[in-house]
C-alpha cells in the first residue's frame, strides 16, 4: 500500500467538530479499519481537537486548527497542528478517578482518553506549530 495523506482545516469552534468526525470516519473506512477502531479514532481526535479549542486558542472561534491523516502500509498517523498556547506535558497528571467522582467534577479526561485508545500519543512544537501525533498501527 502506498502511502497517502489527507488534510483538513478548520475554524477553532466545537461546532466544526461533526466535520472532523465525518472526515476521519471517510479516511479510516476507506483505510480497511474495523468499526470498533473507526469509532476510537474518532473519539481521540475529537478530544485533541476539543483541547486545542479549549485550551490551545481559549475560546477564540477563528484560528485555524489542521488535521492531517497520513496513512502507510502498517500505521494511521494523525496529526493536529495549531498556533496557540503549547501544551505542556510535563506539566499533565493523569486524573484520580477517584478524585474525580468524589468530588463530581467533570472535564480533564481527553489525554487520558487519547492515550488509552491511540497506540502512541506525543507532542512537540516546531516552526511556530504545536502538534500533537497519534498513531493506530494495523493488527
Amino acid at each position: 500500500m502506498a502511502s497517502s495523506t489527507h488534510t483538513l482545516t478548520i475554524p477553532s469552534s466545537t461546532r466544526f467538530l461533526e466535520d472532523v468526525r465525518e472526515f476521519v470516519t471517510m479516511h479510516a473506512e476507506q483505510a480497511g479499519f474495523d468499526e470498533m477502531t473507526v469509532e476510537q479514532l474518532k473519539m481521540a481526535v475529537d478530544e485533541a481537537c476539543t483541547n486545542v479549542i479549549e485550551h490551545a486558542y481559549a475560546g477564540e472561534s477563528e484560528q485555524p486548527v489542521e488535521i492531517a491523516m497520513i496513512l502507510s502500509r502498517d500505521k494511521l498517523t494523525i496529526r493536529i497542528r495549531d498556533k496557540g498556547q503549547k501544551f505542556d506535558e510535563k506539566a499533565y497528571r493523569e486524573p484520580d478517578l477517584i478524585e474525580y467522582a468524589r468530588t463530581k467534577k467533570s472535564g480533564g479526561f481527553g489525554v487520558h482518553i487519547m492515550r488509552k485508545l491511540m497506540d502512541e500519543v506525543a507532542y512537540r512544537t516546531t516552526g511556530g506549530y504545536n502538534e500533537c501525533r497519534m498513531v493506530k498501527y494495523r493488527t
